[in-house]
């Protein structure tokens, strides 16, 4: 998924792409290696300009189209995708610091000559020195590696005003290269793109060319907001490069891409694409945003896109190269062109512990974390909110089970579900609920299992079925478990083994079941059952609703490595089911399985992962080590990861408000979430050492959330089948 999701960012992006196919050919970029490696201009520049790519973001009044940092990301994503050469990179960081920090003046004098083509480079640190004097500053010093700067009409430079950094304060300020400012061409890892050193040797500037609303803070943000969206646009080409071979590449006299080792690593590397692309997408926003903390806000983002996305590029292309085999580690091949950028982009602006540090930093003071509100217009949806407060408000003050009941009559359990069950409520309708339920401090109910059988029964079932099961579903009376898996059959339903027998006036069931929760509670379970064991093993199966009351049944806790028996196996001895209790055709369950909803409940970001994680910042909060290096920095790669999961959400229920299809968020969410759990549950256990071998003390608690990570990695499906799916069903490998 493109870094613009919107209508208008994906033409966007088209037109971006298409400009850089016509005029950016790989070719001629590897024609012009030498050129572009001395800093020299490509040949698409005066065109390039021309089309307006330069300005995107710059305001009218300067000659710019007055758009965003997310639109200057949508198109930063696109260059490097098709890896245009030259500045462009360093040239727009430039002008958007300029626009958005130098000032009036300053902008007015400037942004015209960008708007029409001049080119700009950033030193991203202040690595000179400025001594004082009578008129302004006289600036000593080497910088490097500035991107850019070898043929820069501007270079942005920052200077620290003392040698002593407890007492240092900076300055930034805008030259243009001459004999007090010698840039020299560096030899770059990245061919497309000039890097030089810059030595300034006695340069004098006034005290009217420093530009206070410049720090070295913002300049690096900005850096960050675009190089990471640099980062997933080199990392998208790599990976549908490698993703195309493989659907070709035979061994075996097979396509490459039927192996379950390549499937796996095509599904892994396109989940953490998706995840890099959100949390390019989250910081380009934040870069917009204009509430009072939004400077707080970009910092955190930043550091977030900085951590997931800059060394993304370079590990996606490695694995990318060995997906193409040796083919791929030639000279002749284009993807070492992507990786050498990459490589640069990954290097650029620091280590990724060091903005992960950040992070965790701000975790364990306590202070602001990344805001994930979903704003609506109050237009469309205010009368709506305001009659959902209303009736929230008189439910909540009752007690239970007239709370629940009275939420049900108002449709507010399963609002997304059809009238009389819910009340069709669209996408945008789904948020003010929850939103409006969260402001009160009320819990929304919850089904449970009975999100899986009601669908299937609304769908499916009779109206006699109906009228039966889901509304004191909703009630609560009704509780539902799930009767699918067996000891046999696992995640291949289709090799379950529990027979049904036809009798008067029913069926005799007979088999055993596992994993299953809330059997031991449940009134009601939703059974799989053959019923023509002469059929192909997708077909010959019937769906069963079950009383859990019916002689016969035989509920087992099962006992876990936790201690804990939040599971069960359920055995089935001659079960009589009635012919009521057939939801859908006889030898039709299969299918009816795997029904959904088309109208789905829409999610909002209320963070993903995030109790785990919540627990470790209170771990970390009492522990004074927390502060050394590297559990800061690991910290701060968790809370990163959990920012860009809860942005992969926000996402998808924006896509869903806008009508669109949300694509692979669900997918890539199920298997990011599980793994960002396993390592931070994993984290906070081993802080304990030794005191984590016993279940006395303070370890207690985070050994048995460690003990019980199984349910949460099994739950729904394993890594290894959900890693198929993402890879047969969305990336269109071939099955094995």
């Amino acid at each position: 998924m493109p870094i613009g999701f919107a209508t208008e960012h994906r033409a966007f992006a088209e037109s971006v792409a298409g400009f850089v196919a016509r005029h950016a050919s790989i070719e001629s970029t590897r024609r012009a290696a030498g050129q572009l490696s001395a800093g020299g201009p490509p040949d698409c520049w005066a065109a390039l300009v021309g089309q307006g790519l330069t300005a995107v973001h710059l305001p009218e009044e300067y000659g710019g189209a007055g758009a965003g940092l997310l639109e200057l990301a949508v198109a930063v994503e696109e260059t490097g995708r098709g890896l245009l050469p030259g500045p462009y990179l360093p040239s727009v960081l430039t002008s958007a610091v300029l626009a958005r920090h130098a000032g009036p003046e300053p902008a007015k004098a400037l942004l015209p000559a960008f708007a029409e083509g001049a080119t700009g480079a950033v030193a991203v640190v202040p690595g000179l020195t400025a001594r004082a004097t009578q008129v302004g500053w006289e600036i000593h010093g080497v910088v490097e590696p500035v991107p850019g700067a070898t043929g820069a009409t501007y270079l942005l430079l920052g200077a620290r005003t003392d040698a002593d950094p407890a007492r240092a304060e900076e300055i930034w300020f805008v030259v243009e290269p001459g004999a007090a400012v010698e840039v020299t061409a560096l030899d770059p890892v990245d061919l497309s793109r000039g890097v030089a050193r810059v030595r300034t040797n006695g340069l004098e500037i006034t005290a009217s060319q420093v530009l206070p609303g410049v720090t070295t803070t913002r300049v690096r943000e900005l850096a960050a907001v675009l190089a990471a969206a640099e980062a997933v646009g080199v990392a998208r080409w790599c990976f549908e490069t490698a993703l195309a071979y493989v659907k070709v590449r035979e061994q075996f006299g097979v396509a490459v891409g039927s192996f379950q080792a390549i499937k796996h690593k095509a599904a892994t590397l396109f989940t953490r694409l998706e995840l890099a692309g959100a949390a390019a997408w989250d910081a380009a926003r934040a870069a917009d945003d204009t509430a009072p903390d939004a400077e707080e806000q970009l910092a955190l983002a930043a550091a977030e896109a900085a951590v997931v996305c800059l060394p993304l590029a370079r590990e996606v292309a490695l694995d990318c190269i060995t997906m193409l085999g040796g083919i791929g580690f030639t000279w002749e091949h284009d993807i070492h062109l992507y990786w050498r950028r990459a490589i640069f982009l990954g290097q650029w602006l620091g280590a990724a512990p060091e903005w992960a540090a950040r992070l965790g930093r701000a975790a364990l003071a306590g202070g602001p974390t990344r805001r994930f509100d979903l704003e609506l217009d109050e237009g469309d949806t205010g009368a709506f909110r305001a009659e959902v407060a209303a009736n929230l408000a008189a439910a909540n003050i009752l007690a239970e089970p007239a709370r629940r009941q009275r939420l049900a009559e108002l449709g507010y359990v399963s609002p997304h579900y059809p009238r009389p069950y819910g009340i069709g409520a669209d996408p945008a309708q789904q948020v003010v609920i929850q939103q409006e339920f969260a402001r009160i401090g009320l819990t929304p109910p919850s089904t449970v299992i009975g999100e899986f059988a009601l669908p299937t029964i609304m769908a499916h079932g009779t109206e006699a079925q109906r009228d039966a099961y889901v509304p004191a579903t909703l009630r609560g009376d009704i509780v539902w478990c799930q009767l699918f898996s067996e000891p046999g059959a696992g995640s291949d339903l289709a090799a379950l083994a529990t027979r049904a027998t036809r009798v008067e006036g029913g069926w005799r069931l007979n088999g055993q079941k596992v994993w299953n929760s809330k059997a031991h509670e449940a009134h009601f379970g939703i059974c799989l059952a053959r019923t023509d064991p002469d059929a192909a093993k997708h077909k010959g199966i019937t769906y069963f609703v079950v009383d859990m009351a019916t002689p016969g049944i035989d509920v087992r806790p099962l006992k876990q490595a936790n201690g804990r028996s939040e599971f069960n196996e359920v055995y089935l001895d001659d079960v009589f089911v009635p012919d009521d209790g057939v939801v859908g055709e006889v030898n039709g369950g299969w299918r009816i399985a795997r029904t959904t909803l088309a109208n789905e409940r829409v999610m909002i970001a209320g963070g993903p992962g995030m109790q785990a994680f919540g627990k470790l910042v209170a771990d970390l909060t009492a522990d004074p080590a927390a502060a050394d290096p590297a559990p800061l920095a690991r910290l701060g790669a968790f809370a990163a990861e959990n920012f860009a999961l809860r942005a992969l959400t926000l996402r998808s229920t924006l896509q869903r408000l806008s009508g669109l299809n949300p694509g692979a968020a669900s997918s890539v969410l199920k298997l990011a979430v599980t793994e960002h759990q396993r390592a931070v549950v994993t984290a906070r256990l081993e802080r304990f050492g030794p005191a984590g071998a016993h279940l006395d003390g303070s370890a207690g608690e985070p050994l048995t959330d460690y003990l019980s990570l199984p349910s949460v990695l099994l739950g729904g499906g394993t890594r290894e089948i959900q890693l198929n799916v993402v890879a047969e069903r969305i990336l269109g490998l071939p099955r094995g």
